[in-house]
């Protein structure tokens, strides 16, 4: 195979966006987010996106094209990433990913199951059932109807029990049925590179992205957002602490250290599901030299 996706990985705050960019200068290309928040518009502060002038640097897919209310899935961003990566590689022999959502890269270097899309009625039902009736009680009932799924599945997780109840529903069949978890063969190259930092020093740099991002006006972004405080988007780090002080429940600097304390464990979940993966190849961010030489660029011009 001659085309190539060098896809930059590694937890948050670790130097994604600064290495990527560096890559696809050297290669002349473009880069693909795999972001699962990164994606959505007016949230470019709480999500570490990369700003104007990163973006004027070198051309980015997937960054601001959704709107914080719409569905996005991803099986979706495989559908999409692939068919762009299609379009790219007419014009490029490499392409450049890079992102923190493991399920977003897992979708495009290994594929995804093809569940089915949930319509906005069987959505519409099951939230109006856990609101009414609480997790636990969708939980008993994903164990009557998919007691495979259940036995496996995480489910303190809202987010997991009801995307399940909702193939149920909808298909009439187990969510399980869905998920034959085969690996899908790409007709490209894939090196994956990973960034890790000692952890304190990742910590450090967590600390100080908060601090930066409060300086750019993260509460007033969040102001912004609450019509949509209740969607999927929203329903991560930085933006729920934040809206419980703007709701009076939390002082400003209490939010703030929670954000802190809830980034450092998103980290460590991040490099828990990398480290599973042995096709990753580690490096220190800094040593960029090194990461040129493992990808042959630094004879390129």
């Amino acid at each position: 195979m001659d085309k190539r996706l060098i896809t930059v990985i590694g937890p948050t705050a670790s130097g994604k966006t600064d290495l990527a960019i560096a890559i696809a200068k050297r290669c002349a290309t473009e880069i693909i987010s795999a972001d699962s928040r990164q994606i959505y518009k007016g949230m470019a502060i709480g999500t570490a996106a990369p700003d104007d002038r990163q973006l004027a640097e070198v051309r980015h897919h997937f960054i601001a094209v959704k709107e914080p209310g719409d569905y996005y899935s991803a099986a979706q961003f495989e559908s999409d990433a692939i068919a762009l990566l299609g379009d790219l590689f007419r014009s490029h022999d490499t392409v450049v990913m890079v992102g923190g959502s493991m399920m977003y890269v897992d979708a495009v270097c290994n594929g995804i199951d093809d569940i089915p899309t949930v319509d906005a009625e069987t959505r519409a039902f099951i939230l109006d059932k856990y609101a009414k009736e609480g997790l636990d009680r969708l939980a008993a009932e994903l164990k009557l109807l998919d007691p495979e799924y259940y036995a496996t599945a995480d489910i303190k997780n809202p987010k997991r029990v009801m995307h399940a109840l909702e193939i149920c529903y909808m298909t009439g069949q187990t969510y399980t049925s869905f998920r034959t978890r085969a690996r899908k063969q790409r007709d490209f190259d894939i090196v994956k590179v990973g960034l890790r930092r000692d952890r304190q020093e990742l910590y450090d740099r967590i600390n100080r992205r908060v601090d930066a991002m409060v300086a750019a006006g993260l509460v007033d972004e969040c102001r912004r957002l609450m019509p949509y405080r209740d969607t999927n988007s929203l329903n991560t780090v930085g933006y729920k602490e934040i809206f419980k002080y703007l709701d009076g429940e939390w002082t400003l600097d209490f939010a703030l250290d929670k954000i802190r304390q809830n980034t450092r464990i998103y980290s460590r979940k991040q490099m828990t599901w990398f480290k599973k993966d042995e096709s990753i190849k580690w490096f220190d961010p800094d040593k960029q030299s090194e990461i040129f030489d493992y990808l042959g660029l630094n004879d390129a011009h």
